[in-house]
């Protein structure tokens, strides 16, 4: 519960689960934590004290705790994992610890390391520690804690949820709501006058936003305080009971078991509803406080200050989308970094919208559909704005990029490109069900170099032969580079040839250093949605469906030829009974 008044003026370490702690120390720095005439500072400490129970009523819960000392060398810490740790598990002590780094004071300032960085690895292999800090007995400080920003972010997203009038304070009936939903007991009307008077006092604010509590009630400010509060009483079950209350495990993240997966057939993709396009498109109305068109990466980080982190960080959602001449993000580049996380990962976005208050029954806002795609870099980067560059830079890596096409008839479609290097198709083709999630494939080439036309053409027919050999085949879209530059010759002848052997549409001119792209991705988009016009065939493919029509075709005039000769029994059967009968 949120007995906060009490809470305030009891313990530093109120271990009320625990029926006797134990509080392992180097050296006797743990006298800063023992009554005042214990607590006097002495120059001739021996080097370990033998173990020390303290009295029952030393903390006001009367929770007993066992002190024991040990040796304050460097090798106490390793010592902490090697045999104090294990020892515990050993003994199936089930307790939480925490780690506490004595002589603060003599820390070098030039040193960079702290005891959370040492300790890291350890409290990844033993989940048991709850938290580990930093003090000096010599001159009573012990090192300020802050709410870590992973769990600032999770506890906003809390607030907000639990404020259902939306007017940026718990008023009193929603703070009793909370009680009740994290601790199963309501709030006493005094119980809940004493928290708001705590925060008050500790947090008068001189501005709007620094005040903890206003007329309406608890703000985000006061609500944040209320938790740093309780961590630094010691009271981290307070916080982490909130926490698991609304689903968060043990990395502040959402549980796994809370997140829907989503199991997709390989020709299958994942796209958002109109609903939730709406929601987000809502959503950056809201932040862009200016009415700009244009999401600045402060308003974008504020759309996800409830969410762990910022979910496009990193690649592929990196630059994947067209920026402003600000460096922000129009509504449709937003929209298209939703449909590209969608695509790619359709459990992540339902977890980022739920993380950004998506209402209802968020796993509803993804349905499965098959999937729109494919590029290479020039055309690639014209499809997001990004200006044409003369240095040449080969693709080593995949890369994506997400736009929203305009069709006739005021229709969006959001296409994604996915660039593919030339050394990477060979591994590409080398999964049976490569192909089944493609909707389209296109071969970008220069249209000045004879080269680059056959190696495109040959990755036309690898890619056409492993369609026809799986089952799988898309359509193909051959668009010619550089038409600022001279053919090469016989292209045409060449390209005519290859289009019409194949049966596809001629190879689509383009110039990205001109700006002329000839409204390609309307056409691939366009080719996408009538697959039936622009599949290739090779030689071997025509024959293979040649020789199946033959065959098909036989055993037709065999079913038939055999329906005519058992309604020829039959009727015979029947004549023969006929005539045997009348004779």
């Amino acid at each position: 519960m949120w007995d906060l008044p009490q809470t305030l003026k009891g313990s530093l370490v109120p271990l009320h689960s625990l029926s006797n702690p134990l509080l392992l120390t180097k050296t006797s720095r743990w006298r800063k934590q023992l009554p005042q005439p214990i607590q006097e500072l002495k120059v001739d400490v021996p080097p370990v004290l033998p173990p020390t129970r303290m009295p029952d009523d030393f903390y006001p819960d009367r929770v007993p705790i066992t002190i024991i000392d040990t040796s304050s060398k460097p090798e106490t810490l390793d010592r902490l994992s090697t045999f104090w740790l294990p020892e515990l598990r050993q003994l199936e002590v089930k307790v939480p610890v925490i780690v506490v780094g004595c002589k603060l004071d003599l820390r070098d300032e030039n040193q960079q390391v702290s005891l959370e960085q040492v300790m890291s690895p350890i409290m990844q292999q033993f989940r048991e520690i709850e938290t580990c800090i930093e003090c000096s007995a010599f001159k009573h400080i012990q090192e300020s804690q802050t709410l870590k920003p992973r769990c600032v972010r999770a506890l906003k997203r809390i607030f907000i949820l639990c404020d259902l009038d939306r007017d940026g304070a718990l008023s009193d009936a929603e703070l009793n709501e909370f009680q009740v939903k994290c601790f199963n007991a309501p709030l006493q009307p005094s119980e809940i006058v004493g928290v708001k008077k705590v925060v008050e006092e500790k947090l008068p604010g001189g501005g709007v936003n620094d005040r903890g509590v206003n007329e309406r009630g608890l703000t985000l400010t006061g609500f944040l305080f209320l938790h740093a509060l309780f961590i630094e009483k010691g009271r981290l079950e307070t916080t982490w009971t909130v926490l698991r209350k609304f689903g968060y495990n043990n990395d502040i993240k959402l549980a796994d078991e809370i997140i829907p997966s989503f199991k997709r057939a390989p020709d299958q993709s994942a796209e958002l509803t109109s609903e939730a396009v709406e929601y987000l498109r809502n959503i950056y109305e809201l932040f862009d406080s200016d009415n700009d068109n244009n999401l600045r990466p402060a308003e974008l980080e504020d759309i996800f200050s409830t969410a762990p982190e910022s979910p496009w960080e990193e690649p592929p959602y990196k630059d994947a989308a067209e920026k402003t001449a600000l460096s922000g993000l129009s509504v449709n580049a937003f929209l298209s970094e939703w449909a590209l996380m969608t695509l790619l990962d359709p459990s992540r976005a339902v977890e980022n919208l739920i993380y950004i208050g998506y209402p209802g029954d968020a796993a509803a806002a993804v349905r499965l559909t098959r999937r729109r795609r494919q590029g290479k870099s020039a055309l690639v980067n014209s499809f997001i704005g990004r200006p044409f560059y003369d240095n040449y830079a080969p693709t080593t890596e995949e890369s994506y990029a997400v736009h929203v096409v305009d069709l006739p008839g005021g229709i969006k479609k959001t296409l994604v490109l996915r660039e593919i290097p030339e050394d990477g198709v060979k591994k590409l083709l080398l999964n049976k069900e490569s192909l089944a999630p493609c909707d389209i494939a296109v071969f970008v080439y220069d249209s000045s170099d004879q080269s680059s036309w056959k190696r495109a053409t040959e990755l036309l027919v690898e890619v056409a032969s492993h369609g026809e050999d799986t089952g799988y085949e898309v359509p193909c879209l051959i668009v010619a580079a550089k038409d600022d530059l001279n053919s090469f010759p016989m292209a045409i002848q060449e390209s005519t040839r290859v289009s019409q052997d194949m049966g596809i549409e001629a190879p689509v001119p383009i110039s990205s250093k001109m700006g002329d792209t000839n409204n390609v991705f309307r056409r691939i988009v366009t080719a996408a949605e009538h697959p039936h016009l622009s599949i290739p065939e090779t030689e071997a493919g025509r024959s293979r469906k040649q020789y199946n029509r033959l065959v098909n075709r036989s055993l037709m005039f065999v079913s038939v030829g055999a329906a005519v000769a058992i309604v020829g029994l039959a009727a015979y059967r029947v004549y023969a009974a006929r005539k045997n009968s009348s004779g």
